[in-house]
């Protein structure tokens, strides 16, 4: 591979990143609103809306990174240590809370795996 390549990989995985930033949170929305029947997240606290974005956000990039890298068994981890951090507001709304987590997991693998799919044919 030579160097071209290798900005090619990164500008993929860049690219691959930005979509998943951009989108996760609408796609996250629109799920929630459909399985709910109603705004689901219009209900919650500015504070609890504002975390879990930042908290999603970070997810995102932890799982792309952890996919590209082959570390996923460090993906269990993340799964857990978010479940621990946030078990108080998981008793108060599970449904956006474990629903969100899943939705925004399963997307951020999809992602991932196209990505690095996407790298390992170039």
């Amino acid at each position: 591979m030579g160097l071209a390549d290798g900005w090619m990989g990164i500008a993929v995985g860049v690219g691959g990143c930005a979509l998943l930033m951009l989108t996760s949170g609408r796609l996250l929305n629109m799920i929630l609103r459909g399985i709910a029947k109603e705004d689901v997240e219009g209900k919650l606290d500015k504070r609890v809306r504002d975390t879990g974005a930042v908290v999603g956000k970070c997810e995102n990039i932890l799982i792309v990174v952890m996919v590209l890298v082959g570390a996923y068994t460090a993906l269990s981890v993340l799964f857990a240590g978010k479940a621990f951090v946030r078990r108080e507001d998981m008793s108060t709304n599970s449904l956006y809370f474990l629903a969100g987590t899943m939705v925004n997991v399963t997307y951020s693998l999809l992602v991932a795996l196209i990505i690095k799919g996407i790298v390992a044919r170039m």
